[in-house]
């Protein structure tokens, strides 16, 4: 089975602060599916997991993107990490971004993660253009915001046919 969007919601996110790292197209191997295996190889989650705990709002772990649209190779970021509340004292070797109040739409991508739930990004767009979901809200700087969610147990637990449920967000404008 190819990947496939089985879901399309609208979900409501307080100001956040997202705390992880922060990676660019120079940090690129492919994708970033290495410095993934570094954050499990060095315990970063476990870092972060003992912060307090974000209430009221779907977590997991995080590939937060960003980037001017207008010159997407030179501004793109990728962090990985965690959301937390606002105001959350930063752990040393950490950076974070501070997110204004959102609403987001949410594409749940189904696939096996060598099947391209990780290349859904454009098929994301346009079906929440298909939504009425089609503004997107630009930080100080132009940036459109983006993220993956692996959600625990969407993503952690495959289905009986080895598919798993990846969760992408993405920043809307009012």
């Amino acid at each position: 089975m190819a990947a496939e969007i089985i879901k399309v919601y609208k979900e409501h996110l307080p100001s956040l602060r997202m705390i992880g790292k922060r990676y660019t197209n120079v940090d690129r191997v492919g994708g970033f599916g290495h410095k993934w295996g570094e954050w499990f190889e060095n315990g970063w989650f476990a870092t972060l997991e003992a912060i307090v705990e974000l209430k009221d709002v779907e977590n997991g772990y995080l590939g937060f993107m960003r980037y001017n649209c207008a010159s997407s190779e030179d501004t793109f970021e990728y962090w990985i990490g965690m959301f937390f509340p606002v105001g959350t004292t930063v752990p040393e070797g950490f950076s974070y971004i501070d997110l204004v109040e959102s609403d987001i739409a949410v594409c749940w991508i189904k696939g096996k993660e060598n099947e391209g739930i990780y290349e859904m990004h454009d098929a994301c767009i346009s079906k929440c253009k298909e939504n009425a979901m089609d503004k997107l809200r630009g930080d100080d700087q132009n940036r459109a915001c983006f993220f993956e969610r692996y959600n625990c147990p969407r993503f952690t637990e495959p289905d009986e046919d080895g598919n798993v449920i990846l969760d992408y967000g993405i920043y809307l404008a009012e």
